[in-house]
């Protein structure tokens, strides 16, 4: 398989992480009038497709006991079992998430979820492999904690004059600390004799949100935590190629984003914290299509867009943080 040692190739896959987490949610602006619970049958197929695409290209070459096959028959039971956890667990935080953003908006549901999955995420993995400086790993996580306040605050003062809902709030609190629970049984899968290797982990992982989706997203089909209406399965069979198409794409780029994060996590220098803590700075990314892209913010108040430009300088100073971390001695 391919695991690069040398810390810049490393980089550049975190980095690559954070535009693909911060990017697939574009994939759903091209599905508009598609529910999202139909959607979201397509984003896991991607899921479970790109992890098979990775494994059988880079986890495949240079063969040996390394390898992703070879790697999933020597992996033991219990290794197997905390990859599929992570999938269960990302799963719920993921749709929980989005059910979030629906009933109280970006302004509550990201700076709540996202924030609280970082803060949540990076250290416990920093507890599981306490690689790197904990200074710039730690100051750098609070550097984008307060890009990601920052980000809100403008999202709010866009949307003045609408209420926030409980429901919101609860669902962003919960969503928030399951997504930041997730990576450390990726993280705890790779451990240790019998354990797998990032690709075989991505496949396993994603069986694990395909097998979670049967049950949870077939019951919010009928039961959405939005107030959307029922949509039944003869809905999704005749929906647009188009949107079975994008919503795989979605799939397809979250998931190289979890091969990069992954593969990048496994590189001696680096470790799951720094690894996870540069791939949640995808909140910033999708802001940065928000603004550039789609121009969520042309007719918002001045007040709202004095904010953006702070926003992105504490995020790439906090990026840069912890980008560093490890090459500066503990």
């Amino acid at each position: 398989m391919y695991q690069p040692e040398a810390y810049w190739i490393a980089l550049l896959l975190m980095i690559a992480s954070m535009l693909c987490w911060g990017s697939w949610a574009n994939t759903r602006k091209l599905t508009m009038g598609y529910a999202f619970s139909l959607f979201y049958w397509d984003y896991v197929i991607g899921i479970v497709l790109g992890s098979l695409v990775w494994g059988f290209t880079l986890g495949s070459i240079y063969g040996g006991p390394a390898s992703f096959l070879q790697n999933l028959r020597s992996a033991d039971h219990s290794h197997v079992l905390f990859a599929i956890l992570g999938g269960v667990i990302f799963n719920i935080a993921n749709l929980l998430l989005v059910a979030a953003i629906d009933i109280a908006g970006m302004a509550v549901a990201f700076p709540v979820g996202i924030g609280l999955a970082l803060i949540v995420g990076v250290v416990l993995n920093y507890l599981i492999q306490p690689t790197s400086n904990p200074l710039l790993i730690f100051g750098g996580v609070a550097l984008v904690a307060v890009a990601i306040v920052l980000d809100a605050l403008a999202y709010k003062r866009r949307e003045a004059g609408k209420a926030i809902s409980k429901r919101g709030v609860v669902l962003s609190v919960v969503s928030g600390v399951l997504m930041g629970s997730f990576y450390p049984f990726v993280a705890r899968s790779s451990i240790g004799t019998g354990s797998l290797g990032p690709y075989a982990v991505a496949f396993v992982f994603a069986v694990g949100v395909a097998l979670c989706s049967l049950p949870l997203n077939a019951w919010l089909m009928k039961h959405s935590l939005t107030g959307e209406s029922a949509v039944a399965f003869s809905e999704y069979r005749v929906a647009c190629k188009s949107w079975h198409f994008w919503g795989m794409v979605g799939g397809l780029v979250w998931c190289t984003g979890a091969v990069a994060s992954f593969v990048a996590a496994r590189a001696g220098a680096v470790g799951p914290a720094v690894s996870y803590a540069i791939g949640q700075g995808a909140t910033m990314i999708s802001a940065f299509w928000g603004v550039v892209i789609w121009k969520e913010f042309a007719s918002a108040p001045a007040t709202s867009k004095r904010l953006i430009p702070w926003m992105f300088f504490f995020f790439l100073t906090g990026l840069g943080a912890i980008a560093v971390a490890p090459l500066i001695p503990r």
